[in-house]
């Protein structure tokens, strides 16, 4: 059997890797999958990948781009989500602040840099027309910190995916001045390329196995109600996050790479733009 270390956020797109893993299917193919959550997000998953803590990342596409651009030793795999991220802007709910015009000087809570959190303060930023070269930000890990930094008085803004942020928002302790989605396919599969070297043919079957399971996973019978269950939110918002989710079964393009790297450099976030070579596992 060959133990695989795989890690990603706790929240409802990764169900479709844990339906896989409870019926067995990767141990079918000779594969334990080894899965641990990662709150802290994708900058906490690409030092996990760089520092061989790893093997596989469920991560999101600017940010292991922006990691790999800056040494990480890394490939993406494939697409796992190939639709857009939709993140939801974040006050403090007593704020009198109401738009994301209104948070123009405000401090950024971030969960670390390098973050999808932290890229995509600038991309918001950039979108609005501010000068990105002056936002701040206050780091605060994971979610609970968020909550913890803005019901305490930081006057922060905070941005993360707006359904997993809904029921905070619902209870009274977020208030949500707006979205702005990723400009491109949100998730990918990642890769060290010391376990991609060693481990071809298992990324196979690894792929193959989640690919039948993602593909079919919008079909399974009282699938909103599961996921409505297990991650603690109102089956009318899992259904709208599913009729706006779509599951990819193929490489990312290497114009979404080229696309991706051109905002990052465009805001000084890599020094430059490589081939897409460097980013895709062939």
């Amino acid at each position: 059997m060959k133990k695989v270390k795989i890690i990603g956020v706790p929240e409802h797109f990764n169900l479709p890797w844990h339906l896989a893993m409870e019926d067995n299917a990767f141990e079918d193919r000779g594969i334990e999958m080894e899965w641990t959550d990662i709150p802290e997000g994708t900058g906490k998953m690409t030092q996990m990948l760089q520092d061989g803590e790893a093997d596989l990342g469920i991560i999101l596409t600017e940010g292991i781009i922006k990691s790999i651009s800056q040494g990480n030793p890394s490939k993406i795999v494939q697409e796992y989500i190939s639709s857009p991220l939709l993140w939801g802007i974040h006050v403090d709910a007593n704020s009198e602040r109401d738009s994301i015009k209104s948070l123009k000087d405000d401090k950024v809570a971030i969960s670390r840099m390098g973050s999808g959190s932290h890229l995509m303060a600038y991309i918001n930023a950039q979108n609005q027309g501010w000068n990105t070269e002056n936002l701040e930000f206050e780091i605060i890990n994971n979610l609970d910190g968020a909550v913890e930094s803005l019901t305490d008085g930081s006057n922060a803004y905070f941005m993360w995916e707006h359904f997993t942020t809904k029921p905070l928002v619902d209870n009274g302790t977020f208030k949500r001045v707006g979205d702005c989605p990723t400009p491109w396919p949100c998730f990918v599969i990642a890769a060290s390329d010391g376990f991609l070297k060693e481990n071809e043919g298992v990324v196979k079957h690894i792929l193959e196995v989640i690919n039948t399971y993602s593909i079919e996973f919008k079909q399974i019978p009282s699938i909103d109600r599961t996921l409505s269950n297990r991650y603690g939110q109102k089956l009318e918002d899992i259904k709208e996050w599913l009729s706006k989710t779509t599951w990819g079964q193929k490489q990312l393009s290497e114009q979404t790479v080229n696309e991706v790297q051109s905002r990052l450099f465009d805001l000084k976030l890599i020094d430059e733009v490589k081939s897409p070579e460097t980013f895709l596992w062939k």
